[in-house]
């Protein structure tokens, strides 16, 4: 069966708007060996993206995000074209983008400053610009949602409280916050195999 390519596997690529060919070392393997967890991981990726809480565009914009955060260049391509294709604006693309820069950039910095827990380094101002937060073209709401999602995915504790709460303050329901950082946790476990 290797060389060749299971409707599992082509269903869970074509989710992601990924050529339904694609090599991939370890889901090629997992597919030749009809190993049961290729289709756990597309059952995972397909409700992951249908969450009831969840757009179809929020969901392929946390998604990009992800893909984003961890380098997966093909990955971002197709969640683009995917997001595109779905009405999204190259502005909304852009913020996306920027979203996940500034997030790598406070989740090491108050990482930092939990891990250190000093007085002195907590009393001294960040001095990282964060004018996007400020009035968001998706919103504050959806800002605020990937913020937590990538701020999850890179173990930063401090920001997962600040912008949990900071969701829940714009509207969002605990369950609509599951289901964005269960859909960031899927995806990443689905890039490890890419």
């Amino acid at each position: 069966m290797f060389g060749t390519t299971s409707e599992t596997k082509k269903n869970l690529l074509a989710e992601l708007n990924l050529p339904t060919d694609l090599a991939s070392v370890f889901l090629d393997r997992l597919n030749s060996a009809d190993h049961r967890y290729i289709k756990d991981l597309k059952i995972n990726v397909s409700n992951s993206l249908k969450a009831s809480t969840l757009s179809e565009k929020d969901a392929v914009l946390l998604a990009l995000g992800v893909a984003i955060n961890e380098k997966a260049s093909l990955l971002v391509s197709s969640l683009e074209e995917l997001a595109k294709a779905k009405g999204v604006e190259e502005k909304e693309l852009l913020e996306v983008a920027s979203c996940v820069s500034l997030m790598n950039a406070n989740n090491v910095f108050y990482r930092f400053r939990h891990f250190m827990d000093k007085e002195s380094y907590n009393n001294i101002p960040a001095g990282i610009r964060m004018s996007i937060m400020m009035n968001p073209v998706l919103g504050k709401e959806f800002f605020e949602l990937l913020s937590l999602v990538i701020s999850a995915i890179n173990g930063c504790e401090m920001c997962v409280t600040s912008h949990e709460a900071s969701v829940k303050s714009h509207g969002a329901s605990e369950q609509r916050i599951f289901e964005a950082v269960r859909l960031g946790a899927v995806l990443k476990s689905f890039i490890v195999l890419l």
